[in-house]
């Protein structure tokens, strides 16, 4: 793996993951392999996009569900429902609250949803863990597949998703994604580099501050 060869004798606190993705597992495996020294770390915000997503299919399902006038409160407040109550205009919440109170539904899952961001404030993996799991309890016998595929995903991926409430993990991943970004334009602009040692130059001398 090239993060280990860039900065060989610095401990890596994370690696930026999107859980879900195909290659997870690949990349978990790599990482254990070539940088032993490093922690896997799911990036919140994508970890928060795939709870976004959940509540989008329960929103679609509601409005394929309703007919007429029903409709009316679901249509055009995707945004309304994943914004925070204190992002939004007087307008918006007035729309929040009309489309709760008219869909028990949505308003189930808006609550799950909001009450979910808990989680990322914790700072020890043993009361996330009772907070993850008193959480997934509240899905019972609410039939929101959605939310339940979502909490299994958290559970497949525990480990890298917890390790979040760990003080030395309290990171910005900018700085990953940013770097990884800077070797795909290297790759793309030499029309892929087959040597891994000048490949790693070249990504050191990119950082390197302006004379």
């Amino acid at each position: 793996m090239l993060l280990s060869r860039l900065l060989p004798d610095r401990r890596f606190p994370a690696l930026s993951l999107f859980p879900g993705q195909r290659s997870v597992h690949e990349a978990q495996c790599s990482s254990q392999t070539h940088a032993p020294q490093a922690s896997i770390l799911f990036d919140k915000f994508h970890v928060l996009r795939h709870l976004e997503e959940a509540l989008g299919k329960v929103r679609k399902s509601e409005y394929a569900r309703l007919r007429g006038q029903d409709r009316r409160f679901i249509k055009g407040q995707t945004y309304t429902l994943l914004s925070h109550r204190a992002n939004l205009t007087l307008d918006g919440q007035r729309a929040l609250r009309t489309l709760l109170q008219a869909n028990k539904r949505l308003h189930t899952t808006y609550l799950l949803t909001e009450a979910s961001r808990q989680f990322w404030d914790y700072q020890t993996e043993g009361w996330a863990r009772r907070f993850f799991e008193h959480w997934r309890d509240a899905l019972k016998w609410q039939h929101l597949k959605p939310y339940q595929q979502f909490a299994a995903m958290i559970e497949r991926h525990w480990d890298g998703i917890a390790a979040y409430c760990h003080p030395e993990s309290k990171v910005a991943l900018g700085f990953v994604e940013g770097l990884n970004n800077k070797i795909r334009v290297l790759q793309r602009r030499a029309y892929g580099l087959r040597d891994e040692e000048h490949l790693r130059l070249k990504v050191l001398t990119c950082m390197l501050p302006e004379l």
